[in-house]
């Protein structure tokens, strides 16, 4: 279970990494929420992974708690990068090499 608990750590800490490494490299905001969120979304269910195979021998009360947290990353990473996404398109820094504006077309307040 160790061995097991260590290997979800070491993934997680990678996506975690190369998460970082993503938001450093994309050219504009749009690119780096979603590298951002899929690589920390990821990354955080591999650390908790890891933690719950680490402490299930010996903590098992903790395991619904990391359920918990888990489920809270799901709800609260897509909401977060909406909101970011959405912020940087009332701002009006959208990149030039936007290649479809849904929300152009609504008739909404910028």
């Amino acid at each position: 279970m160790e061995i097991i608990s260590y290997i979800f750590l070491i993934i997680g800490g990678l996506f975690f990494l190369l998460g970082g490494l993503g938001v450093l490299r994309m050219p504009d905001t749009f690119n780096r929420i979603q590298a951002g969120t899929k690589a920390t979304t990821l990354g955080a269910f591999s650390i908790m992974i890891g933690i719950g195979f680490g402490v299930a021998e010996a903590h098992l009360d903790w395991l619904p708690k990391l359920l918990i947290i888990i489920v809270f990353i799901v709800i609260s990473n897509p909401v977060g990068s909406s909101a970011i996404a959405k912020a940087t398109y009332n701002s009006k820094n959208i990149p030039d090499n936007l290649v479809q504006d849904d929300l152009k077309d609504r008739g909404e307040d910028k």
